[in-house]
């Protein structure tokens, strides 16, 4: 089968790059033919035959090309152009997407679809029903579900995209466009991370019934299968340092649990917030080898985001390597931890909700025994990368099949 892979950026950058990367690389060790449709960047560790890709639209650039952006991120002739070249070049079964927006745009759904190719969509987040992709309010600090509707005026009432008026505007007008044109119509299945995500898209519109399905992400199991755990006493948190991820949360239970450490993975905008606490230590930005072992020694993993999380890949990852979670009763966080099985989920969304379910997990050994036991088991529950591509590839076959 020749599979056409698209994505806006073309090498390891984040979570729909490294699944897009790590997924077309086992599909070709099945036998399948994989090219690449995106944007050029000198970092492009993929791509096509032909050498085609859109050009480099850097946000941060002072160019007087940049005055032609906002035309750009809504509908991209250049993109959709392109890609039906690559596809008479290529000559894909299948065209998968996965993070299109602004760089690409969903103009190359029309491309795709006039070529009469069966289309698939990875849906890595909220954008389809929201205009700032997270549902998400950033001044209220709580999820939001007022566009899902179609009632996108309260994007630019409350600055819904980087706090920004003009940049809201351009998110309602692209909202309105690919509505009124009904251009996810044209898409033929839409695979979801989770059920949660897959029933906002059920309920937002009715052409979505009959187009989706819910497979849970996959990770690299053999990554973890010879880890033997080796417990330290800290709770780690793995992720982006912004409100909607809970760092507030954090630093306030921080200082009502100063019996316990609290060490943090990753960076981002709200550092600052971390800084200064004595039983909080930040760890920067870690990936490979460093962040497997500091996930694999921690007590437990903390994940307290105030937005909807579709499929943590940190949730996977620490019950792949017997460590229970802590992570709030929402979203596709509480598809992915059994209460009371894997971990402790949390419905008050405040650093007292948040301490009193680490003290009940962290306090009762026998409690927390139980959970690490089943998080032994539940790694068998988890998808590699070699059952996630044969669902897939059972998906591609119906639609070739119709």
């Amino acid at each position: 089968m020749r599979i056409l892979m698209v994505n806006k950026f073309l090498y390891p950058r984040g979570g729909s790059e490294s699944y897009m990367l790590y997924l077309a690389e086992h599909l070709k060790k099945m036998g399948h033919e994989v090219e690449y449709f995106g944007m050029y960047d000198e970092k492009n560790t993929v791509g096509n035959s032909l050498g085609l890709y859109t050009q480099n639209m850097d946000f941060h650039s002072k160019g007087i090309g940049r005055f032609l952006y906002p035309f750009k991120i809504i509908y991209s002739f250049e993109a959709r152009k392109k890609i039906m070249q690559v596809i008479d070049d290529f000559k894909p079964d299948i065209v998968h997407m996965n993070n299109i927006n602004f760089q690409l745009t969903p103009s190359i759904i029309d491309g795709v679809k006039k070529k009469r190719i069966p289309l698939v969509q990875t849906v890595h987040d909220y954008q389809m029903i929201c205009p700032n992709h997270l549902l998400y309010n950033f001044d209220k600090n709580i999820p939001c579900e007022k566009c899902v509707g179609g009632a996108h005026i309260n994007c630019i009432k409350n600055k819904c995209i980087h706090s920004s008026t003009v940049k809201s505007v351009l998110g309602v007008i692209e909202a309105k466009v690919y509505s009124f044109f009904k251009t996810y119509k044209k898409v033929d299945l839409f695979v979801c991370p989770s059920n949660f995500l897959e029933n906002k898209l059920l309920n937002a519109k009715e052409f979505y019934k009959g187009k989706t399905i819910t497979i849970h992400n996959f990770i690299n199991k053999e990554k973890f299968s010879n880890k033997k755990r080796v417990e330290d006493s800290y709770i780690v948190y793995v992720g982006r340092l912004s409100k909607e991820k809970g760092i507030e949360n954090i630093a306030g239970t921080a200082k009502l649990l100063p019996q316990y450490t609290f060490v943090i993975a990753g960076n981002g905008p709200d550092e600052d917030m971390l800084k200064g606490i004595d039983n909080i230590k930040l760890a920067g930005f870690l990936t490979g080898d460093k962040l497997t072992e500091l996930v694999g020694r921690a007590k437990l993993l903390l994940l307290p985001s105030v937005c909807y999380e579709n499929c943590p890949l940190s949730i996977l990852e620490a019950h792949a390597m017997g460590v229970p979670v802590v992570t709030m009763n929402s979203g596709g966080m509480a598809e992915l931890v059994k209460d009371g099985v894997t971990g402790t989920l949390v419905n008050e969304a405040t650093p007292q909700g948040i301490a009193a379910k680490l003290k009940e997990t962290l306090e009762n050994e026998e409690y927390y025994n139980i959970l690490r036991e089943n998080c032994k088991v539940e790694k068998d529950n988890i998808l590699s990368v070699e059952s996630y591509a044969d669902i897939l590839i059972k998906e591609y076959d119906k639609l070739l099949e119709r």
